[in-house]
């Protein structure tokens, strides 16, 4: 059976020491109130820290704008090129770089390999690439934590990227024929004679369809039969999409979205800000017919996230090797899960069937989040996936649950806005929300964070992770004494979203 395979990452912090006498480096950035709700270690004992040190990514901008003439490597290049620029991180000290992309550019199927030698990392640093629908970099991070658990790296590059703006179209599968069967033609009696075989029907191109391969279905028809399921209104998916634009334009305004790394885009404009957040109005809103399901349909153009080009960046080690070479870790990488289920009726929940996983493999509770994000395919798809948690009847029926998961308080839910604003780019919105979780829980002075996202195919994952102090000096007694409370805990289930 096709299964949906969900994702997610937890995310810790390293708010506070057990020994007051470390308290002031490491809660220099926080509150005493924080140390007051310190959770217990998430440590395991024997296994390697890993630390997340630095993330950035490329303005994310709508398909066919500023990034039109590019290639995907372009823009994976320009990702790279920020983290060595951020971190001042030596070309030669990673020791492996991999990257997630959705849609291949035929020209540059490996390409991990065409961006890292593009941006000057030593061409003796193995890079490979990943795809997992809209998981792709999360499944890129896992396997940069994977290395580094196994004592194989100690420094790992992980990104991912997508370009929309050009993506590739094929001839009907009975020109493909024709075209390599005159390519082995010997004679120009073959060779007329296959041209004269072609027919107007031969020219009809096959456009790329973001759908179910096993059910044939598009994401948006799921999205908004999904919905339906859980009746959510579309008065209830427009205030949600308003909602994510509001709240990134504020992020945008106030310079929250420290990981963009601008762009000196060739031929073109430097570009320093994503272009897909609009603010608007219900009533502007409330005037969009139904793109999937016509007419009566209830996802639309305005709550859907839409076609976007970019590309992100993360510097993944174990913390032995972030210390010694002077870095400041923004969390710690603690767990990740994968679940899979019915692609055709259940594409979507990911995050519903993932986010009890994480947590009790942790040992935590929702209670215990300070800090949620969920990648926004569709407003639909969030708030379809809320309604799911906070339904005793699902938990029972379909999760084998005694009661349900519980749902995020929105005081804590997707602030910095989402894909649904911040636009999706399928291979690279993972560390998006991965670092968007990590500044969060800084800004918020939190201990905990949640991700959570579905896939294509029915494959969310999810991370958990802790926050580290953003002091080198707390850092270094830290490892001296070895006494550290890890408390946060983020999740990242990655949604398969448009």
């Amino acid at each position: 059976m096709i299964v949906l395979l969900s994702w997610f990452l937890l995310f810790t912090s390293q708010a506070c020491c057990q020994s007051l006498r470390f308290t002031c480096f490491l809660l220099s950035s926080f509150s005493f109130s924080v140390q007051a709700k310190s959770k217990k270690t998430l440590a395991r004992p024997g296994m390697k820290n890993i630390v997340l040190v630095e993330g950035v990514r490329t303005p994310f901008l709508m398909s066919g704008t500023t990034y039109a003439d590019l290639m995907p490597h372009d823009l994976a290049r320009a990702a790279l090129l920020g983290l060595l620029h951020k971190t001042d991180l030596p070309r030669d000290a990673v020791d492996y770089i991999i990257y997630g992309t959705v849609i291949q550019e035929v020209k540059t199927s490996n390409i991990a390999r065409e961006a890292a030698l593009g941006a000057g990392f030593s061409d003796k640093i193995p890079a490979h690439t990943v795809t997992m629908a809209c998981i792709s970099s999360n499944q890129a991070m896992t396997s940069a934590a994977g290395l580094i658990a196994a004592g194989q790296c100690d420094a790992v590059v992980a990104g991912g990227v997508e370009f929309m703006s050009d993506v590739p179209i094929r001839h009907s599968r009975k020109m493909r024929k024709t075209m390599l069967s005159l390519n082995k033609a010997k004679t120009l009696g073959q060779r007329l004679s296959l041209i004269g075989s072609i027919r107007m029907a031969h020219l009809a191109p096959e456009l790329p369809a973001v759908a179910e391969f096993s059910t044939a279905e598009t994401m948006g028809h799921s999205a908004d039969r999904l919905a339906a399921a859980f009746g959510v209104s579309r008065v209830e998916q427009d205030e949600f999409a308003l909602r994510s634009h509001t709240l990134a334009k504020k992020a945008q305004d106030a310079g929250l979205l420290q990981d963009i790394v601008s762009f000196n885009v060739p031929g073109r404009d430097i570009v320093s800000k994503d272009n897909g957040i609009r603010p608007t109005s219900m009533e502007q809103m409330g005037k969009l017919k139904a793109a999937f399901v016509k007419p009566h349909g209830t996802v639309t153009a305005a709550n859907s996230s839409f076609l976007t080009d970019g590309a992100s960046a993360v510097l993944i080690m174990s913390e032995e090797k972030a210390v010694a070479m002077g870095f400041k870790p923004k969390a710690y990488l603690r767990d990740f899960v994968y679940v899979s289920q019915d692609p055709k009726d259940q594409l979507l929940l990911g995050p519903t069937y993932s986010t009890p996983k994480v947590l009790e493999r942790a040992g935590l509770s929702l209670n215990d989040i300070d800090v949620f994000e969920f990648h926004e395919a569709f407003a639909g798809q969030i708030m379809a996936n809320l309604k799911a948690m906070d339904s005793d009847w699902f938990g029972q029926t379909y999760m084998g649950r005694k009661s349900k998961v519980g749902t995020p308080p929105m005081e804590k839910f997707n602030l910095w806005g989402g894909s649904l604003s911040l636009g999706h780019p399928f291979g690279a919105t993972g560390c998006r929300l991965v670092t968007t979780v990590a500044h969060r829980l800084q800004k918020e002075g939190g201990q905990y964070g949640l991700v959570a996202a579905c896939a294509a195919g029915g494959q969310p994952p999810s991370w958990h992770g802790q926050q580290a102090s953003n002091r080198l000096d707390g850092l270094c007694l830290i490892q001296q004494d070895r006494r550290y409370c890890m408390g946060k805990d983020q999740c990242i289930d990655s949604l398969c979203s448009s």
